[in-house]
């Protein structure tokens, strides 16, 4: 990985960091057998890259789960500086390839928390270092960062995961039992939904003012690979519209903090934030892989930000029971029609319809931690109920199953090889709402096959601004 310039050394609340180390150097994990309980493999060191957003929230995760934090990295630390708090003695730094440089034997993994237009860089130099790595969902922007990022996991060798949930919690699990019992029938369609974005959407252009860089903000590097931009702030009396509401937007931000997720160049709208999660128990249930036909429709068509609302429409030649399978995706407060079975019952805010020969269930995923199966059909409820138990159970969630993979165990539910399958189903998705056309996509040659053109071209990155991968 090449980037347009050398880090420079900062200091942290004690001391200098100094010792530049080779970027190749790792900590060698001893397998416990060797030394007992306290053996250095039950000791996992952990850096983050962007911590200032949810990575205040996910790092608390990973400390829970067992890692050790032992360094922080943000371009902006008064937004950092909660997080910061949170883990008094780890070492700051502003620059991840100083980060790396200078953690090289003192950071087992790294949690990768960035906006998504870094995700890429980040996670590759991780990779290239022989770290562990978590990121953050969706795992990259584009088809060709998520192939080159896969394949430099398989060569480092890593334990690998992104932070897309509701895959092997107890509801999950029992989900997939109940399916390969055939008590649904045959699974032809499914539907799943989120009330996102809760970020300013649909801007019809670019902000046409110019806000002061607050002090220690690193604009610039903010913007990193993807289009440099003027600063905006603020929305304040520039609101993109009337109609939306700004009290259910995450602050009154322009890009950053959070919502930079609206903008074509920065992020992945609803499907890259949400459909991730949606789609990660959807694909492990019937085991799909690409899509063969997308299509897409929205509201007001934008060529720089992704609209309010949007149905996203996924046709599969085949899943695991070796039938067809349509998957229709709907965000912007879009709802699926409710099924006769339920009656006067209402969907909730997120959620999965899985739509049977023999009856309809609702995956019902609006708490992640807390996910259950409503029944229309008691019927279907009671056979279900009877049903044994028969797939293994797994206890740790995201950070809790990366931990064990990092030292040595099973690998992570999301780990790449998995994730690349949701990250091109969010990116080809996207490729149908930014063109309007259908997508008909051949994985092997990383291709659009029906003509489209624009989607093809939008399968690849265009870094800016002196960045490469």
């Amino acid at each position: 990985m090449n980037t347009k310039k050398n880090a420079t050394p900062l200091t942290t609340r004690k001391r200098f960091i100094g010792g530049m180390l080779a970027a190749g150097a790792a900590p060698t994990i001893v397998p416990s057998s060797v030394f007992g309980a306290n053996a250095p493999s039950n000791r996992i060191t952990l850096a983050g890259v962007g911590v200032g957003g949810i990575g205040y929230s996910q790092l608390q995760d990973t400390r829970k789960a067992g890692f050790e934090v032992v360094a922080l990295c943000d371009l902006d630390w008064t937004y950092a500086k909660r997080t910061f708090d949170l883990f008094p003695g780890a070492r700051l730094y502003k620059d991840y390839r100083e980060m790396l440089r200078t953690e090289a034997d003192k950071a087992d993994a790294i949690y990768c928390g960035c906006p998504d237009h870094w995700h890429t860089l980040v996670t590759l130099a991780a990779l290239g270092a022989k770290k562990h790595v978590c990121c953050v969902k969706p795992l990259t922007r584009k088809v060709d960062e998520c192939r080159a990022v896969v394949a430099a996991a398989k060569k480092a060798g890593t334990a690998t995961q992104v932070t897309a949930c509701t895959s092997n919690d107890e509801a999950s699990v029992r989900l997939y039992e109940i399916l390969d019992a055939g008590l649904l029938g045959e699974v032809t369609e499914v539907a799943a939904w989120s009330r996102r974005p809760v970020w300013p959407q649909g801007m019809a252009e670019l902000p046409d003012w110019e806000d002061p860089i607050p002090d220690g903000f690193d604009w610039d590097m903010w913007c990193g690979p993807a289009k440099r931009v003027p600063f905006a702030s603020k929305w304040g009396k520039h609101a993109p519209y009337e109609k939306l509401s700004k009290e259910a937007w995450c602050g009154d931000a322009v890009y950053h903090p959070f919502n930079f997720r609206g903008w074509f160049e920065y992020g992945a709208g609803a499907l890259g934030d949400m459909g991730c999660h949606r789609a990660n128990t959807i694909y492990r249930a019937l085991d799909l892989k690409w899509p063969t036909r997308v299509e897409a429709s929205s509201s007001r068509v934008s060529a720089v930000a992704f609209p309010l609302s949007s149905i996203v429409t996924y046709d599969y030649a085949t899943c695991k029971y070796g039938h067809p399978v349509r998957l229709t995706w709907y965000d912007g407060g879009l709802l699926p029609p409710t099924p006769k079975a339920a009656g006067s019952y209402s969907l909730p805010k997120e959620g999965v319809l899985y739509y049977g020969t023999k009856g309809v269930l609702l995956f019902d995923a609006m708490k992640p931690l807390d996910c259950k199966l409503v029944f229309f059909d008691k019927a279907l409820e009671a056979q279900a109920a009877a049903l044994p138990r028969t797939k293994p159970r797994r206890k740790g969630w995201i950070y809790g199953e990366w931990l064990e993979a990092c030292k040595g165990g099973e690998a992570a539910s999301c780990n790449f090889d998995f994730a690349q399958y949701i990250t091109e189903f969010v990116q080809l998705g996207n490729l149908a709402l930014q063109t309007q056309k259908p997508v008909e996509f051949d994985p092997a040659a990383m291709k659009v096959t029906n003509g489209n053109d624009a989607a093809d071209a939008l399968l690849h990155s265009h870094y800016e601004n002196g960045y490469k991968f």
